[in-house]
């Protein structure tokens, strides 16, 4: 009978030292990287929630988004004026106005549900500090809030994710729990929604002007309608 007999499998050509070095260098780099992003985006938010008092949780924020933007800078490839310039690029109008408005009529509902009597209280009980919550607001909470949650995470520990799709859910999570502060679930549970929406925008679209504009109209609808007493720290109480 003939056939032919199958052939001796091939060896593996030896790892050199340098190319041992160089796997050993990653390995630990890798490590390196996702000690710091638990570090920042678990371990931070869990100890804010439980341990840090809230007389300082601003101080808190504001050192991890100077620790933020110093590690940006750190990573290699990225560079600020990139992230400036295609700021304003591949924004899609016409879905940014869907969003607004189911999200201004989720939101709406929402405080009809959770705090009744409280729909609009903001504008109508004190319209100049909404006033300045509007105009404020996507300059000291939205776009720094995106320099961490969202440049920081894809930009430096993004390759450690084999999916954009699991890096999207992880961004997510991390997002709602950076709220767990605020001590309620409503806060947690509708950040991490919005955050799987503004990681998609910045991920996905590659638009850091997108996320940041998502994440403004997302905290300005918010205040707005009555669900920002559950952004407040410590108000919760006196719903």
């Amino acid at each position: 009978m003939s056939g032919v007999l199958p052939q001796a499998p091939e060896r593996a050509a030896p790892i050199s030292q340098n190319d041992s070095a160089t796997l050993t260098l990653e390995n630990g780099r890798t490590v390196r990287l996702w000690a710091e992003l638990l570090l920042i985006f678990v371990a931070a938010p869990v100890a804010m929630a439980t341990v840090l008092p809230g007389s300082i949780m601003w101080f808190a924020l504001a050192g991890i988004a100077v620790v933020a933007a110093i590690l940006l800078s750190l990573t290699p490839g990225f560079r600020w004026r990139q992230l400036v310039a295609r700021a304003a690029l591949r924004i899609d109008w016409p879905r940014l106005g869907l969003y607004v408005v189911a999200a201004a009529i989720l939101s709406f509902a929402l405080t009809e549900w959770l705090v009744p009597g409280r729909l609009l209280s903001l504008p109508r009980g004190n319209t100049r500090l909404w006033l300045v919550i509007m105009v404020a607001y996507p300059f000291v909470s939205a776009i720094p809030q995106e320099i961490v949650f969202r440049a920081l995470f894809f930009e430096r520990y993004g390759g450690l994710f084999p999916d954009l799709r699991l890096a999207i859910v992880a961004n997510a999570f991390v997002f709602g729990l950076a709220h767990l502060f605020y001590g309620n679930w409503p806060a947690v549970v509708l950040t991490a929604i919005a955050g799987g929406i503004f990681a998609w925008a910045y991920a996905h679209r590659r638009s850091f002007g997108y996320a940041c504009l998502l994440h403004a109209v997302s905290g300005q609808i918010v205040f707005t309608s009555g669900l920002g007493i559950f952004f407040y720290h410590g108000a919760i109480g006196e719903v």
